[in-house]
């Protein structure tokens, strides 16, 4: 599964922009820390400063350019670009003082940088690059005298220690941006990992019900056929019988509906199962009638609002279902009657539906749409609302429930209609 690497690699790539504004901000200071030396008159090697500042703002430029034309990178890129920071630093500071330069506090950025966003051996072999080099300028180093700046008070003060208080007020500054946001950066790369897993979990998950819903809809083939059949026998010998022949009306439609449910479930997926484009109040209208139609003996206000013309969506027959279970769930646990109230816009479909049940109680609330978790001990499998959040999910929309102040529960689904659109459907 390769999802995680996206992440990693966007990760990565935001890693390499901080490291460059990081770089940026390390030449700028310094570059002002030698033209401030020159202005008081102290001397400094130009041109090795100059190399070792302008292979720094080199390295930066050519980051600049893959950071508009890359689309993803890799920490053996930022390792690299690290080490091209160490040998700057060792350069800048060996004509500088060496290991009395007070900014050679420096090479802990790059180190600091690899601890946050490069693997353990990555962190080590900058670590010890860094020690290493900052030995090696105690035996081998260009020295610089110090000399005094005087304040216009004419009190003295030693150019190192001046040094030193500038490179912490700039480190703790520098630490406390760029470190932590690469930090931040990390972290938003574990949540996208966990989203990715979770939804591999989620689709596993659905897999396994199609494959189950599949295997039901085989063998339920068989006995619906025989229901049916003795139904309709039943019906031709009880015609003059009015209450009874009602109810075998009943039957048959149901057994009907079920035929067309498992017509549904066996259909090829992307097959049979796609709808023409309609208007939208057509669609609710034609979805909330047919529910009616398999639970007459439910009392329904429905009031259904928005932007005249309706959008024209393109859905599917899932999308139906999933508003049919809906509205299973919220008859089943209303008392009386039920209330739909739709509203929408051009961009949002506003579905609340509300039943005049119980509500919700506090330990159900927090397991409700979990998969096969039901309070309707007779007959509720669990899946009704888990699919409904399921399939709207992945039309970029949402369900929730909670209890109504008036009593009863309302069911609240959030629906964009840009993912329904003509052109956009997956």
């Amino acid at each position: 599964m390769h999802t995680p690497d996206r992440p990693h690699q966007s990760a990565a790539l935001h890693n390499l922009r901080r490291l460059f504004w990081l770089r940026g901000a390390m030449v700028a200071f310094l570059a002002s820390v030698a033209l401030l030396l020159h202005f008081l008159h102290i001397p400094l090697p130009l041109l090795p400063v100059g190399i070792a500042l302008g292979g720094m703002l080199l390295l930066n430029g050519i980051t600049w350019l893959r950071l508009r034309h890359a689309g993803h990178a890799g920490e053996g890129e930022i390792l690299l670009q690290l080490l091209a920071d160490l040998a700057a630093l060792t350069v800048l500071f060996y004509f500088t003082g060496g290991y009395s330069n007070p900014f050679a506090w420096m090479y802990l950025l790059p180190v600091a940088v690899a601890a946050v966003a490069l693997r353990a051996r990555h962190v080590w072999l900058l670590a010890l690059l860094a020690m290493a080099c900052y030995s090696l300028l105690v035996f081998f180093h260009v020295p610089l005298s110090h000399l005094h700046v005087h304040t216009l008070a004419g009190a003295g003060l030693d150019i190192h220690l001046v040094g030193m208080w500038l490179g912490f007020l700039v480190s703790a500054g520098l630490v406390a941006v760029f470190v932590t946001r690469i930090g931040q950066n990390l972290r938003e790369y574990d949540r996208l990992v966990a989203e990715a897993r979770e939804k591999a979990l989620e689709s596993e998950r659905m897999l396994a019900l199609g494959t189950l819903a599949a295997a039901a809809a085989h063998e339920l083939g068989t006995p619906l056929a025989t229901i049916a059949v003795t139904a309709g026998e039943l019906a031709e010998e009880l015609h003059d019988r009015p209450q009874p022949a009602a109810s075998l009306a009943l039957i048959r439609a149901q057994v009907a509906r079920c035929k067309e449910i498992l017509t549904s479930i066996t259909a090829a997926a992307g097959q049979e199962r796609a709808v023409h484009g309609q208007p939208l109040d057509v669609f609710l209208d034609h979805t909330i009638a047919r529910w009616r139609d398999l639970r007459p003996d439910t009392s329904v206000a429905c009031t259904l609002s928005g932007s005249i013309p309706a959008p024209t969506i393109v859905g599917d027959r899932t999308l139906g279902q999933a508003l049919a279970n809906l509205l299973d769930n919220a008859a089943d646990a209303a008392a009386t009657r039920l209330e739909i109230r739709g509203q929408w816009d051009a961009g949002e479909l506003h579905l609340d539906i509300v039943d005049d049940g119980p509500g919700l109680a506090p330990e159900v609330a927090a397991r409700v749409g979990a998969p096969f978790f039901t309070t309707k001990q007779e007959h509720g499998m669990g899946l009704g609302l888990y699919l409904a959040r399921t399939i709207l999910g992945r039309l970029g929309g949402s369900v929730s429930l909670e209890n109504h102040a008036a009593g009863g529960a309302i069911t609240r689904v959030r629906l964009p209609l840009h993912a329904l659109a003509a052109g956009n459907r997956p």
